[in-house]
């Protein structure tokens, strides 16, 4: 059985703060630490007041200061916002914080919107360099080359875990080519899927870092004692992908008791296409599903999304999603 994992966007519930978002998310992790998930990935995103990890080097520094036993990275940083060397000196340091404990996850995606692209100051082309600064932050993170001019310090020879994020066939040919670990964003990206994977696995070519293919997949998962608990929570990502269609970005909402009043057809189309690999439900809806899931993508590692609204039934939802995969153990087993 794969191992399971958290994706953290440091969700700001309506009525709070990025300080309550930020404390919520070491919370979070220290729980998910004693449930035995592998590791704890925070995303970039900026201009967005519903997400409090746009920073997200520095909520890696957070949340690694508190836990002890799991990985902590980034799922991902979007490198074309940033140089290289940047990176390379960013996540260079979180290595020499927490030795052997930290991921780095990039995508070619802004992570934002046209102009706040140009507020970063990056040229709008620069995701088209995407596999060139991958490289070159390779090399940044790898042992100094003899005449080397320019190094990272911290970064130079921590070999910091490189992973290759994408939605689509562009970052499975590279992460296959490069040789490194690749994760897809089927939490809200799911079309090409089962293309992607098997596009990575057949055209991997093994390097320093990986010897053979290892793909990690993303979902979202809001398991409750009920079908119908889970199903109401599940209505804030819900409403959060339809007022991505709508243009009305905002905080996360509460949940409500009738979607179906909340949008219209053609939005629960859309919406309900980009959450299809979502598995909402009690302990045995979720483990049926994820147990079907798993199969046919044949993942080596489960990356799991939860966007509830109350912060303790977050934490209840991963709690039982820890159970559903120790039952899950005992049936492989």
């Amino acid at each position: 059985m794969p191992p399971f994992s958290v994706l953290d966007l440091a969700p700001v519930p309506e009525g709070f703060t990025p300080s309550d978002a930020l404390r919520n998310t070491l919370d979070l992790a220290q729980h998910a630490e004693t449930w035995g998930y592998n590791r704890y990935w925070l995303a970039e995103h900026h201009n967005m007041v519903g997400i409090a990890s746009a920073a997200t080097s520095v909520v890696i520094a957070h949340v690694a200061g508190g836990t002890r036993t799991m990985r902590i990275g980034a799922g991902g940083i979007m490198l074309p916002n940033h140089s290289p060397l940047v990176i390379a000196e960013q996540f260079g340091t979180l290595d020499a914080l927490f030795p052997g404990c930290i991921d780095l996850g990039v995508g070619r995606a802004p992570g934002t919107d046209q102009r706040t692209l140009r507020a970063l100051r990056r040229d709008p082309t620069s995701a088209d360099t995407f596999p060139q600064d991958v490289l070159e932050l390779q090399a940044l993170l790898g042992p100094v080359q003899p005449d080397q001019v320019i190094q990272a310090v911290p970064g130079a020879g921590s070999n910091v875990p490189i992973w290759i994020l994408g939605s689509s066939l562009f970052g499975a040919q590279l992460a296959a080519m490069l040789g490194l670990p690749y994760a897809f964003a089927s939490h809200f990206a799911p079309g090409a899927l089962m293309q992607a994977l098997q596009v990575y696995r057949e055209r991997f070519q093994p390097s320093a870092q990986l010897d053979r293919p290892y793909a990690m997949v993303g979902v979202n998962v809001i398991a409750a004692d009920t079908d119908e608990e889970a199903r109401h929570l599940f209505t804030s990502a819900q409403q959060s992908f339809t007022n991505l269609f709508r243009g009305t970005r905002g905080k996360l909402q509460p949940p409500i008791d009738d979607i179906e009043s909340y949008w219209t057809p053609s939005e629960k189309a859309q919406a309900m296409n980009m959450l299809s690999c979502s598995f909402v439900g009690s302990p045995r809806t979720v483990q049926d599903g994820l147990e079907n899931f798993i199969a046919q993508t044949g993942a080596d590692e489960v990356m799991v999304a939860a966007a509830v609204y109350d912060h303790s039934r977050r934490l209840r939802s991963y709690e039982i999603l820890s159970e559903v995969r120790e039952s899950m153990d005992r049936k492989v087993t």
